[in-house]
């Protein structure tokens, strides 16, 4: 029915998985979330999907194949990230109480009402600490009951695809079409193919220093540095969502302390926030960061909260801007966050980086082939 092929995106978000298929080349014909706001970001940039907003629970199949015009088993890579940590039968300590518990359940039921050729899971690595392990084996058991005998899984690194981010995903790929199951090579390694930097994301960015007033559809300051810069920028020729969080009096003073490569530490004790006080200086070795231009981010989460983490900008004392993080993230510039910057920092931080959605994306494609370098 479809030129190309086609990728569903349960519980999308923004739509990080699904656009980094997109850029693969798929066709992106449905999203659903819980969220209307996410709805709106990602009805803006999967020009030809159709969105529900509602739980998971509450969403059939037969609205699925309707709004994407398929039927069972025509469609080619389901994607998404169930939350999975309540579901298990090992972990008493959440068990049917977690309100997560039934997530993963509600993703089978539409893997089998959709029967996907291929279909792409991801979530935090923390899974796999879970029951010892357990909780991985069932995840894999209950896959393969769904009719998906091929199924692997592995923790990719983010910065190992192009992303400037330290960032770990553990993610399932599995089919019911008797293909191997390959994970992407490498792209970046550090000294051989160099990591993307912070700076080689973010340095072409206007700057706003401490005014944190930032007008939408601004001109770019200059020509991209570097390719990351040009992948990012594509035909954007204004930036968007360039606003990031008002600091207060204190916090302004503290991060002028703070070097590039530094972090609380920096700070004069006096100035400190009273519960760090007492901290040892190897604890929070994040906080207050601020990252050198030769640095990779550190994971960027659902507020860049200068408390939490390195999201002090490298030279600029603010924190970073909502599309400072999209471009950590490998959002191209074209990619519209929509709602308020609180709303927009959670869809920045809850998604999976494009440019590793990328990779997964064309290893499925090419996986019955022999040309496209596979991992160990």
């Amino acid at each position: 029915m479809y030129s190309r092929p086609s990728v569903v995106d349960l519980f999308c978000g923004a739509g990080g998985l699904s656009h980094g298929f997109m850029q693969a080349g798929y066709d992106v014909l449905f999203g659903s979330d819980i969220d209307v706001t996410y709805g709106r970001t990602f009805m803006a940039s999967h020009p030809n999907a159709s969105f529900v907003a509602k739980p998971i629970q509450e969403l059939q199949v037969d609205e699925i194949l309707a709004a994407a015009r398929l039927a069972p088993g025509e469609l080619d890579v389901l994607v998404g990230g169930p939350p999975c940590q309540g579901y298990s039968v090992y972990n008493h300590g959440r068990g049917e109480h977690d309100p997560r518990a039934g997530l993963f359940k509600e993703y089978l039921r539409i893997v089998r009402g959709l029967q996907p050729k291929w279909l792409v899971m991801e979530n935090v690595t923390g899974l796999t600490s879970i029951s010892g392990g357990k909780l991985i084996a069932q995840i894999v058991s209950e896959i393969r009951s769904a009719g998906y005998d091929n199924v692997d899984y592995k923790i990719l690194k983010a910065e190992h695809y192009g992303v400037p981010q330290e960032r770990r995903r553990i993610v399932f790929i599995a089919n019911r079409l008797g293909l191997p199951v390959r994970f992407p090579a490498a792209s970046h390694e550090g000294d051989s193919a160099p990591f993307t930097t912070v700076w080689d994301a973010i340095g072409d960015l206007p700057s706003i220093f401490e005014q944190w007033e930032f007008e939408d559809g601004a001109r770019y300051g200059t020509q991209p540095q570097n390719a990351y810069q040009k992948l990012m920028r594509g035909n954007q020729l204004e930036v968007l969502n360039h606003c990031g969080p008002r600091l207060g009096k204190t916090n302004l003073e503290r991060i002028r302390h703070i070097p590039q490569g530094g972090s609380w530490r920096d700070i004069p004790l006096e100035l400190l926030p009273a519960g760090m006080k007492k901290a040892k200086r190897s604890d929070h070795t994040k906080r207050y960061g601020r990252p050198r231009l030769t640095d990779l981010s550190c994971t960027i989460l659902t507020k860049c909260d200068i408390h939490w983490g390195a999201y002090v900008h490298p030279v600029q004392n603010r924190a970073f801007t909502v599309r400072e993080a999209a471009r950590l993230q490998s959002f191209p510039d074209s990619f519209v966050f929509y709602g308020s910057m609180t709303e927009q920092f959670v869809q920045v931080g809850n998604a999976v980086p494009p440019l590793l959605a990328r990779a997964v994306a064309l290893s499925i494609l090419h996986a019955d082939r022999s040309t496209i370098p596979i991992a160990a």
